[in-house]
Order: C-alpha cells, then structure tokens, then sequence
C-alpha cells in the first residue's frame, strides 16, 4: 500500500472519530458541546463538496 492508501486509511479513522466523539479515558466530554457541532457540519459541506467535485469529475462536466 502507498502512502496515499495508508493517508486515506487515517483520514477515515479521525473522520469516524471525530464524528462520534470517541475520547480516551480521563478526558472532557466534548461531543454534545457547540464546537463539535460547529466541526460535524463543517465536516459534512466538505464531504458535499468533494463528493459534488468527483461527480462532476466523472461525468465529463
């Protein structure tokens, strides 16, 4: 696998985290706060926005 695939690999992963809130033990609770809210949403239009580019990308427009 090249780095690209293993860069994907972790992209995935920290997308996965960051959307459900997974925490280490000991640390502050921040998946209901309005900064997590603020990051799933901004997560979301750049997922609409990448998902629009390859559309486009692949239908020759």
């Amino acid at each position: 696998m090249t780095w690209l695939g293993w860069l994907g690999v972790v992209v995935l992963i920290v997308a996965v985290a960051a959307v459900t809130g997974i925490k280490p033990k000991g640390t502050r609770h921040v998946a209901r706060t309005s900064l997590m809210t603020g990051a799933r949403l901004a997560l979301l239009v750049i997922v609409i926005i990448v998902a629009y580019l390859a559309y486009r990308a692949r239908s020759g427009g």
